[in-house]
């Protein structure tokens, strides 16, 4: 590897062990086996460095749950049986994956001090909503349309955030894939109570 992939592997490894606000750039540094100038020169900046590690490795992830959700069902699941297959290996990643995860919080709050961060916080925020809307879908991201990533992409983020909240603080009581998806049939169902058609 150059000392670019060197350095975003050293803050992947970072955050891992670390998490983000305890992450300095000596730190990366030493786990790339680079000069920490090296930062500046292909990032800019340690935020801005762990911005894209962390993104990567995200996309990563989302890779995974879906290749491991595609492998545990037949070719006749339906919709339901895919959600709850992917809220099953998600809900496990946020325990073998927990100080990354827990490095994504710490990111917001960082956001909430530092515009740079919000910045890039923001765009992989977009990136993530548009990714989510096209698993869910079962299409090619670029075949998501602004509506469908504003709606199911925003909700699944949602979702995904305030459940790796309860599992992270209080897994004993946090929801199962299960949980999840009668929820939210139970809600859609409330929510289309005296619903006039359409066509009216």
């Amino acid at each position: 590897m150059g000392n670019r992939e060197d350095l975003l592997a050293g803050a992947l490894a970072c955050l891992k062990e670390k998490g983000w606000a305890r992450t300095t750039v000596r730190d990366i540094a030493a786990a790339a086996g680079v000069n920490h100038a090296a930062i500046g020169y292909h990032f800019g900046s340690r935020d801005a460095l762990l911005i894209e590690a962390f993104s990567r490795a995200m996309e990563e992830w989302g890779q995974r749950i879906q290749e491991a959700t595609l492998a545990a069902l037949d070719s006749a699941a339906d919709p339901r049986q895919r959600y709850e297959a992917f809220w099953r290996h998600t809900i496990a990643s946020y325990s073998e994956n927990r100080q990354l995860w827990l490095a994504s919080i710490e990111a917001g709050v960082e956001a909430e001090r530092s515009p740079r961060v919000r910045e890039l916080m923001t765009h992989a925020l977009r990136e993530g909503r548009s990714g989510l809307a096209a698993g869910l879908l079962g299409v090619p991201e670029e075949a998501v349309d602004d509506r469908a990533v504003r709606t199911i992409g925003a909700l699944q983020m949602a979702l995904m955030s305030g459940v790796l909240m309860q599992w992270t603080l209080d897994p004993e009581h946090a929801p199962t894939e299960r949980d999840i998806a009668e929820g939210l049939l139970a809600l859609a169902d409330r929510l289309g109570e005296g619903r006039k058609p359409l066509s009216q």
